[in-house]
């Protein structure tokens, strides 16, 4: 990672975003999968935060969605506070999830001001809205919050108003996505290289344009874990076949590494309830280590 910042692990064990239990332990298990000693290994000065505050769900209403929208919102803001700090004190945040809504503040945090691109790896779009959401659940739509559409308590954590341009975001591996969602991404241009493209043109090529799409000083990295095949990753709530493979998935986060802009990171969505021996946390040390710089050679 070229200046080799101090990594600061930051746990956010929520699982109000989605109505499948069991991602709050995400953070737990990529720990218990050996994160901070491979971080260490590979050179960097690491230290583990804890987990941010998250309400328990069951003391919230039982219907969920939307009532659970204060509870999410608040985290997100101690999310993105936390974040900015990193930032600012020259350390690289690692966020562990948790579902997808912690993205929410993971991005407004680690902006500090200025412009970042995000390069957003997942299966799905995560771009409804609450008008086009089939189901209601909010982890379903943190990055149409970002850009600024959705509920206006979401659009405004860590600050008033969207926190990226569509030419802030590039997308990887999306094979599975919402009515509304195609027409948001179409209507807003946002750059996304669906599984087709990798598999006709290849992983190295897509992300290699993914990069020159981004011209920011800094990158955030969101790594949703149901980007790869559920075959490599079944600990997750919402599995999609047809994914990345572990070799692509590392051949990304090799790349990413090489570019040496990425600035911060989320790893999300993993749910050890659904897992086989902890592999998709397992998968996920792997991952960030790639993009921390381990390599074969």
């Amino acid at each position: 990672m070229g200046k080799q910042k101090p990594v600061q692990i930051i746990g956010v064990p929520m699982d109000l975003g989605q109505s499948r239990r069991g991602v709050d332990m995400g953070p737990s298990a990529v720990r218990y999968a050996g994160l901070l000693e491979r971080i260490r290994r590979l050179g960097f000065a690491v230290e583990d935060l804890g987990n941010v505050e998250v309400s328990v769900r069951d003391t919230l209403p039982a219907e969920g969605g939307l009532a659970y929208l204060p509870s999410i919102v608040h985290t997100c803001n101690l999310v993105a506070e936390q974040g900015r700090q990193s930032i600012a004190d020259g350390k690289m945040p690692v966020f562990l999830g948790g579902d997808h809504s912690i993205a929410m503040g993971t991005v407004a945090g680690v902006q500090a001001g200025e412009s970042v691109g995000v390069i957003w790896v997942d299966a799905h779009g995560d771009c409804n809205t609450p008008e086009t959401s089939p189901s209601g659940n909010i982890h379903g739509m943190p990055l149409a919050a970002l850009m600024g559409f959705g509920w206006e308590e979401m659009i405004n954590v860590g600050g008033p108003g969207a926190k990226l341009r569509p030419e802030d975001v590039v997308m990887i591996g999306v094979r599975d996505l919402d009515p509304g969602e195609k027409t948001f991404l179409r209507q807003q241009g946002v750059t996304v290289f669906t599984m087709r493209e990798i598999d006709e043109r290849g992983i190295g090529q897509v992300a290699r344009e993914a990069l020159s799409r981004l011209p920011h000083g800094r990158l955030h990295v969101s790594l949703d874990m149901d980007v790869l095949d559920p075959w490599e990753a079944p600990g997750v709530g919402t599995p999609v076949p047809g994914g990345l493979t572990y070799r692509e998935a590392h051949l990304l986060m090799e790349l990413l590494c090489d570019d040496g802009r990425v600035a911060s990171l989320d790893v999300v969505e993993i749910n050890p309830i659904l897992d086989y021996h902890n592999r998709t946390a397992e998968r996920a040390v792997d991952l960030v280590a790639s993009l921390l710089g381990q390599s074969i050679l």
